[in-house]
């Protein structure tokens, strides 16, 4: 602690200077401020305005876009399983063969394209022919509205 003023003693002038800078240094920066702000107003403002409203715009896209879920609420089977009996008389007036009926069965079972052609050893194009050919012959245009008019119809379980 002694060292202290002989410290402060030998120093002033190199102190005092450098508080006199720090004091000249934080001057000028706020007068820069202070001129950039007053001399720039409209531009600050407009920017600052600008940034609200992308931001406003981003969270209303995100909002606006997110899937909506829907709680579908799915029957409970609990007594014996019914024979699945197939509706020859649909299958022959939809003119449905027995490749795109395999097809169809096993797009019902949830498999992807790909799985099916492998599969049932065929390319993948000659899947989504026989895909298109069962939309077009069920008069539907998802896969889902296919199995469900299907299933509708008796064509599978």
């Amino acid at each position: 602690m002694a060292n202290t003023p002989n410290f402060l003693a030998k120093n002033k002038s190199v102190i005092l200077y450098g508080v006199f800078l720090a004091a000249l240094l934080f001057l000028l920066k706020w007068l820069e401020l202070r001129f950039i702000i007053i001399n720039h107003a409209f531009e600050i403002y407009a920017g600052s305005i600008a940034v609200i409203f992308t931001a406003l715009g981003i969270w209303l896209a995100l909002k606006l876009t997110r899937p909506k879920t829907i709680l579908i609420e799915k029957e409970v089977f609990t007594g014996k399983p019914e024979t699945f009996i197939l509706n020859e008389k649909e299958l022959t007036k939809l003119n449905i063969s027995k490749r795109e009926l395999e097809v169809l069965q096993l797009m019902s079972a949830g498999l992807s394209n790909q799985e099916i052609a492998l599969k049932l050893f065929v390319s993948l194009n000659t899947i989504k022919t026989h895909n298109a050919k069962l939309f077009e012959k069920l008069e539907v245009k998802r896969r889902t509205q296919a199995i469900e008019t299907a299933k509708r119809l008796s064509i599978i379980p």
